[in-house]
């Protein structure tokens, strides 16, 4: 079988349909991590009937749309900057920091990296290590932490990993990051799936400290990816209004904002997303529990890591098999620390779940 060797994020969809001619519209994505559910009807409907509202600016404050995000994050709006995704923000923030050395957990998202060294700044890695199921060991890396350091960025819950860390063992970290004068970055990208947001989100600690910066988007919880909304959220005064000043106006769009103060109040299909992730992050790991050629490390969020342990099968080969059914999985061997033996893939409908689960059963079993 040919086996291409490139590493496809969960949007490359056209590179994909270029290599394996599939088209992209019958390619099932278990790579991107969005919500399966797709925006909701109620966000359908309200853009319908808004769309003359592109031949107006949208508020250069935000002031509604940063209402309705403090109300979802319980926060305060005043400690709320909203962007051009995620991403706007955490380039800006980083161009502002300047950090020389930059702490980041392994493996992890590969942006943050990027960014810094943009800046000039270098990036050392604390590595989660497997025999502790890559969960972070708080003792250990308090211990890590120093005054060299400048910045430390936390994925939380982690990409690629699916672990998280709790607000308590946080509080710990930010305690230690103070001691040592590092300001922490922390990416909340995927804390809506998480069981119980309250015991891993750091929202609230915002108020208590100001070395700290909490990013979110809502392309995965809300699967609005093109929408580029993204927010964050800080307690920190000065840090808001060097953001603020740094930050183009207007670089979210009107429709984008109409969006936005929807999706923050739509109880009905943030409960209905919770219940599906949930329900069928149950039910894949009963399935995985019987398998013994491969292990998973418990998922806090929408997304499972997978280490390979068949001999012979390795993360290109499973990526290969799986997409040529059109069902694209990620190779996890471009992340640091993690190598070919690993895949991750991300919970979506039921039978799209099944259709991956019966093919991955195909190689495995």
């Amino acid at each position: 079988m040919l086996k291409h060797k490139d590493h496809f994020h969960g949007s490359d969809l056209e590179k994909i349909e270029a290599i394996y001619h599939i088209k992209k519209e019958d390619i099932i994505s278990f790579s991107a991590n969005v919500n399966p559910l797709g925006i909701s009807s109620k966000m359908k409907d309200t853009l319908a009937e808004h769309l003359d509202a592109i031949t107006t600016y949208p508020d250069r404050e935000y002031t509604e749309l940063r209402k309705a995000i403090a109300a979802y994050a319980d926060t305060q709006f005043e400690n709320v900057i909203v962007g051009n995704g995620s991403t706007e923000l955490i380039s800006l923030f980083i161009q502002l920091r300047h950090p020389k050395k930059a702490m980041v957990l392994g493996p992890t998202y590969s942006e943050y990296e990027r960014e810094i060294s943009l800046g000039g700044g270098t990036t050392v890695y604390y590595p989660l290590r497997e025999e502790d199921d890559f969960q972070i060991n708080v003792d250990e890396f308090c211990r890590n932490l120093n005054d060299t350091i400048d910045l430390l960025v936390l994925c939380n819950p982690n990409n690629p990993t699916s672990t998280a860390i709790t607000t308590k063992n946080m509080r710990r970290i930010l305690d230690t990051c103070l001691v040592h004068g590092i300001f922490v970055m922390i990416d909340e990208t995927y804390v809506e799936f998480v069981p119980d947001v309250k015991a891993v989100s750091a929202v609230r600690l915002t108020n208590d400290y100001n070395n700290l910066i909490i990013l979110r988007g809502t392309s995965k919880f809300f699967a609005s990816p093109g929408l580029r909304l993204g927010y964050a959220i800080t307690g920190n005064m000065d840090l808001i209004r060097q953001v603020n000043t740094r930050k183009n106006p207007w670089t979210i769009n009107t429709l984008a904002e109409i969006a936005g103060r929807l999706m923050f109040s739509d109880i009905e299909y943030i409960e209905k997303t919770r219940n599906l992730i949930s329900g069928e992050k149950k039910r894949i790991l009963n399935i995985l529990d019987r398998w013994e050629n491969v292990k998973y490390f418990d998922p806090q969020a929408n997304f499972i890591l997978l280490h390979l342990l068949k001999p012979g099968i390795d993360a290109s080969y499973v990526f290969d098999y799986c997409i040529r059914k059109g069902l694209m999985i990620r190779n996890c061997s471009s992340f640091p620390f993690l190598d070919n033996s690993y895949i991750r893939f991300c919970i979506m409908k039921p039978e799209q779940n099944a259709a991956l689960l019966g093919t991955l059963s195909e190689i495995l079993r």
